[in-house]
């Protein structure tokens, strides 16, 4: 019987690395484990808390913001760039480069 070539090393290490049958099974995965929950509506008490805090609010403040985007609530704080009183909202620097259709 002849003895067999030995197999370079990189080649062996190969069979051994980890192999992903089917692409974007993991991320489905993480997709799935992900809790969402149902859009709160606020009262109308808590509504007139909140525009009476907004109205507080001046540019250059930090703030702490929870808003819902895409099935779940989010928390981020930042300083505000802009107030725009009309529309009743503050857009501070890390919400406003993020895009949420909810």
């Amino acid at each position: 019987m002849a003895a067999r070539a030995k197999m370079p090393r990189e080649e062996r290490a190969k069979q051994f690395m980890p192999f992903a049958a089917l692409k974007g099974y993991e991320e489905a995965l993480h997709k799935k484990e992900k809790v969402t929950v149902p859009r709160m509506e606020l009262s109308e008490e808590y509504q007139e808390v909140l525009d009476r805090e907004l109205r507080r609010v001046q540019k250059n403040d930090i703030v702490t913001v929870v808003f819902f985007c895409r099935n779940e609530y989010l928390q981020q704080t930042g300083v505000v760039s802009k107030v725009d009183r009309t529309a009743r909202k503050a857009v501070h620097k890390l919400c406003s480069s993020r895009k949420c259709s909810s």
